[in-house]
């Protein structure tokens, strides 16, 4: 059975405002100890939140019956948080969070700041070297 296609938010809030119950808190949660720690741009992007610093870095994502907490680089960030789980295009990674997942902010914190930290030194995650190329790590 597809998909109900929904309208995205037009704004973050929106996008909290349609949520609800403990998906509602932990994207509060979430949205709040990541615009303490670091200074990004917040926009509602491929129908969630997505959070840009020199490219995107991070993102929140409720779905049905989890939240996902994502990143550009989280493959790079699993000695912060080891629950990451890579997948996907670029380095990505994603904690998947439900009603009994425990997250403690200063975590939240950190992975928002090493994410912002990466896209600086590392540049633009969605910018990839042509097949072939070394990097200069």
């Amino acid at each position: 059975m597809p998909m109900k296609k929904s309208v995205p938010a037009e704004n973050p809030e929106a996008y909290v405002a349609s949520l609800s119950g403990w998906q509602r808190l932990y994207v509060q949660a979430l949205r709040a100890a990541v615009r303490e720690a670091v200074e990004l741009q917040e926009v509602v992007k491929w129908g969630h939140l997505v959070y840009f610093s020199n490219g995107p870095a991070l993102l929140i994502r409720a779905e049905k019956g989890r939240v996902l907490f994502g990143f550009w680089r989280g493959k790079r960030l699993r000695a912060i948080e080891p629950r990451l789980k890579p997948g996907g295009k670029y380095e990505m990674a994603t904690l998947e969070l439900t009603r009994d997942t425990p997250l403690e902010k200063q975590v939240v914190a950190k992975l928002a700041r090493e994410a912002v930290t990466l896209n600086l030194s590392l540049g633009n995650p969605t910018t990839l070297l042509p097949k072939g190329a070394a990097s200069a790590a």
